[in-house]
């Protein structure tokens, strides 16, 4: 991973604060000395997932997962502030995400027959 991040770096010609080219052994070295952790769904062991996987696992879209992130029902976390969310799989398994995923909150369409229409029929 350190080596894609070194090789965007360079390519955008970013030194180094010494003025060298990145390398991955020089971005793992910054990453500690900063203490920036890796994206950890990108380590694909299953335990943390993307927006989209985790959106697929429930079978809803990624504004769903927004949703329910921002309503604070499904933890998630970001390495930093507009970075990608990480969300434990796990969390998936809690049965207020399931239900809350699963409720479809549409407006309300009953055709009433004595209602009067809106606009007329010409």
């Amino acid at each position: 991973m350190g080596e894609h991040i070194a090789a965007s770096l360079n390519r955008m010609t970013l030194p180094t604060g010494q003025g060298k080219t990145w390398t991955a052994h020089r971005v793992a070295s910054v990453r500690m000395v900063n203490d920036i952790r890796a994206y950890r769904s990108a380590h694909q062991d299953g335990e943390w997932l993307t927006m989209s996987e985790a959106a697929a696992k429930l079978g809803v879209t990624n504004h769903c997962i927004r949703r329910l992130i921002k309503a604070g029902l499904l933890p998630a976390e970001q390495v930093v502030a507009r970075a990608p969310y990480q969300i434990r799989a796990d969390d998936l398994l809690d049965q207020r995400v399931i239900e809350a995923a699963a409720r479809t909150a549409r407006p309300c369409r009953i055709d009433g027959g004595n209602q009067i229409p809106m606009f007329s029929s010409t």
